[in-house]
């Protein structure tokens, strides 16, 4: 639609067309992007098994809403408002210029002097805001089923109000890595890598699940309680990556916008398709069996594989890069188990390992250079995880990181919530396992 009516406009938009439709364009990509959580949801609710799915959606609904009052108090401020090359401002909660306020309140004078600016400022920090959302759900899944729930929405703030708005300021703020030369058009090293760090660092300090492992190094199967729901989520999260990756262009105010976000969203489809269909190729003789679970995260390692560079590839780079981010994270996945690493959904080898991989494949298919990238996906890794680590050691040490046996024995449903997602195919527990469960959890935390 917006391309019909800028079609209508001519070749040439006025200033104010061309504020009207970047600042529309990023409140529509965004929303995008927002509706990328409910995939996360669907995901992960359908991974872990039945007495622990309702927590994953409340965990879901809680990081979307705690990222955004974090990034509004102090997220943003730090990652785009003078930039000294390492931070921003420390000045807290986020404004709009005085100008847009003032066009707000009918003054409108004040319409030529925000025009200037190409777009709303409201509106970019809505987009980026959903940005941040993304990375804290990568940390949600992979310790889904064990972690605590408050100790989890403690990491979520400080992961959005401080961790990625550092990395972002070193990046997308302007900052040294910026000034270095590193290139990521969209996110696989500065969201996705930066999410897939900090999960990996959780699921080091949380452990595995009670006998995911077994003594002789066997894997217990754990499967997930909901395949169908876990396909639906990887489609709403397929979908939401072309708001991701198209929003990351940052205008269409013109002919060369509209044709750059055209060729953003094919080489996004292509990359997840290409991730498909090498996961199902490798799936049987890697993992012995035409793996769906994998296939799925084939598509995700896809997308992130391509995110960093959809601008400067020509679409058959884009199938061979989503294709290798499908290798990498089948591969991942195997690697993790025979590290006994528990990742419930994959979160490590789709966001950590295929968005290295996105990042180092911008040298290859687009010419960057590679000690810059390097560079790049080194300090934020020793940043992201080292400080996760610290984190998380310091919630060990204060309100615990990991529920107690009996609660991950009867679920996080009934022990925490009371509730069950699917109560008709439930044994409810009798009142005795609930308060022993309630009391164990309480004796933890003490």
């Amino acid at each position: 639609m917006l391309l019909l009516v800028a079609s209508a406009a001519g070749a040439q938009v006025s200033g104010e067309a061309t504020y009207v439709f970047n600042t529309y364009a990023f409140l529509v990509w965004g929303a995008f992007i927002m509706w990328m959580c409910a995939g996360f949801t669907m995901l992960e609710a359908g991974s872990v098994r039945t007495k622990n799915a309702s927590v994953i959606c409340l965990k879901n609904i809680g990081l979307y809403s705690i990222a955004g009052i974090a990034y509004y108090a102090i997220g943003y401020n730090l990652m785009y408002v003078d930039v000294s090359g390492w931070i921003g401002s420390i000045t807290p909660f986020f404004e709009a210029s005085a100008d847009e306020m003032a066009l707000l309140g009918g003054d409108a004078d004040k319409t030529a002097a925000v025009m200037g600016s190409g777009y709303s400022e409201m509106s970019s920090w809505f987009f980026q805001m959903t940005f941040v959302a993304t990375t804290a759900s990568i940390v949600s899944g992979a310790l889904a089923e064990r972690v605590k729930l408050w100790s989890f929405l403690v990491f979520t703030a400080v992961l959005t109000a401080v961790i990625y708005p550092i990395v972002g300021a070193w990046t997308w703020g302007g900052g040294w890595l910026k000034e270095l030369g590193f290139q990521d058009f969209a996110g696989s090293t500065i969201v996705h890598s930066t999410g897939g760090w900090a999960a990996l660092a959780g699921i080091i300090m949380v452990g595995a699940r009670r006998n995911k492992f077994r003594s002789d190094g066997s894997v217990k199967a754990t499967p997930p309680s909901n395949v169908p729901i876990v396909t639906l989520g990887v489609f709403i999260l397929w979908m939401g990556w072309f708001g991701f990756n198209g929003g990351s262009q940052l205008a269409l105010g013109g002919a060369s916008d509209a044709t750059a976000m055209a060729n953003l969203l094919i080489n996004t489809n292509l990359g997840a398709a290409a991730g498909v269909v090498a996961a199902l190729a490798l799936s049987r003789p890697l993992l012995g069996r035409v793996d769906l679970l994998a296939v799925l995260n084939g598509a995700l390692g896809g997308l992130v594989g391509v995110t960093a560079g959809p601008d400067l590839v020509g679409h058959h780079w884009a199938l061979l890069i989503g294709a290798i981010g499908g290798v990498v994270t089948v591969a991942g996945m195997r690697l993790l188990e025979r590290m006994k690493l528990d990742d419930v959904v994959g979160a490590v080898p789709v966001h950590l390992f295929a968005g290295i991989w996105g990042t180092l494949a911008v040298c290859i298919a687009a010419g960057g250079n590679f000690v810059n990238q390097l560079i790049g996906i080194v300090a934020v890794g020793v940043f992201v995880f080292g400080i996760s680590m610290l984190l998380w050691w310091v919630l060990e040490k204060t309100m615990g990181v990991r529920v107690s046996a009996e609660v991950e024995e009867l679920g996080q449903d009934m022990a925490e919530l009371g509730i069950e997602s699917y109560p008709e195919f439930i044994l409810m527990p009798d009142e005795d396992d609930m308060q022993a469960a309630k009391a164990a959890q309480e004796s933890v935390g003490s």
